[in-house]
């Protein structure tokens, strides 16, 4: 199979370079063009961003000139890694002049033709790209990932759907990468619990999770009943978003078939071997005192989401805890992902 030549919108950003890392030595795409702000244009990427992850840069990438963030030169398949401040009206040009943008930013998710995707869970609603096209007029077309936290949560929550899902309490403890870089100072975050995280972002896991869950009826979503209250917190963490996390069910099950739920549960990922995909979305940890970041963060390359400690809830039903790679499978992985179903669905 030849590669697919693609494109980085906000390259030299943290999840820019979340992109580039794990597209190094893609079976199926190759970076070929890297989009950033007027003050990196023109310059080689090696010169415009410091790089800030453990995974070394390759020299192809390093020796791309960085491009102003227009449509013209770019590959027809962009992945955006914008600031939600830009990505709006940029990533709306692109997809007007044909290109197809996979965009981890929040400026899209919830506008009605634009899928939301977590591709174990709702493939389907790439079927909106259609009616996408006549609402907009775009040669091109927007799929969207969701919030960072958001895919923890529902991820957790979609097995749990077949037992009559109604209601659900979060507090997540967020990483600080998932604030970019440079993140919190370290004299707010050290040794202390930040109790709010601008941006909307309770309001989006509250949100987003509804339309994930959704029903695709007549070329439209219906959102999930579930009602969700979520609290977000930020602690000293690099990498990981943990979430506390109970729920109320219609039928209540024995522990062991919500076990079997979590276990069991694969995708249209799986189904078709995707590159990314995980041989297992989630997985369950016995003991006490798992799943932890530093431990657990990593697990199917990041792209797992382990949950661990279910008990039973004395205000709700049920509660445990679940944790996921904010920056993996919360954005640049689940971008990734989402490309790779759509080429294997013939939608590239």
């Amino acid at each position: 199979m030849s590669t697919i030549p693609v494109g980085i919108l906000g390259a030299t950003g943290m999840v820019g370079q979340q992109f580039i890392a794990l597209l190094a030595n893609h079976p199926w795409f190759r970076v070929t063009w890297l989009g950033a702000s007027q003050r990196s244009e023109g310059k080689a990427f090696r010169d415009a961003a410091a790089w800030r992850l453990s995974a070394p840069l390759s020299d192809e990438v390093a020796r791309l000139t960085v491009d102003q963030a227009t449509p013209g030169r770019a590959p027809q398949l962009v992945f955006s890694g914008l600031d939600s401040s830009v990505a709006g009206e940029i990533e709306g040009a692109f997809a007007a002049a044909g290109h197809v943008i996979v965009s981890n930013s929040r400026n899209y998710r919830m506008e009605e033709t634009v899928p939301l995707l977590i591709p174990e869970i709702n493939a389907d609603h790439l079927a909106l790209l259609d009616a996408q096209a006549r609402a907009h007029g775009w040669k091109g077309r927007i799929v969207t990932n969701p919030n960072c936290a958001a895919v923890v949560l529902t991820m957790a929550l979609a097995p749990l759907r077949q037992f009559g899902l109604k209601t659900t309490m979060i507090t997540t403890l967020q990483a600080i990468s998932g604030a970019g870089y440079p993140g919190v100072a370290s004299w707010d975050i050290l040794g202390n619990v930040i109790p709010h995280i601008g941006g909307g972002e309770e309001e989006k896991i509250e949100t987003e999770t509804k339309k994930i869950l959704g029903c695709l009826t007549d070329g439209r979503i219906e959102l999930h009943p579930v009602v969700i209250s979520a609290q977000t917190t930020r602690v000293a963490v690099a990498n990981g978003h943990t979430g506390s996390i109970s729920v109320g069910l219609e039928h209540r099950p024995p522990l062991e078939a919500i076990v079997e739920a979590w276990t069991s549960f694969k995708g249209r990922p799986q189904q078709l071997e995707l590159p990314s995909a995980p041989a297992r979305p989630i997985e369950y940890l016995t003991q006490a005192n798992r799943p932890q970041p530093s431990l657990d963060v990593d697990r199917g390359r990041g792209m797992t989401v382990t949950v661990g400690r279910l008990r039973v809830c004395p205000v709700l039903d049920f509660k445990f805890i679940a944790l996921g790679h904010n920056t993996i499978r919360g954005a640049a992985g689940a971008a990734i992902l989402n490309a790779e179903l759509m080429h294997r669905e013939g939608l590239l």
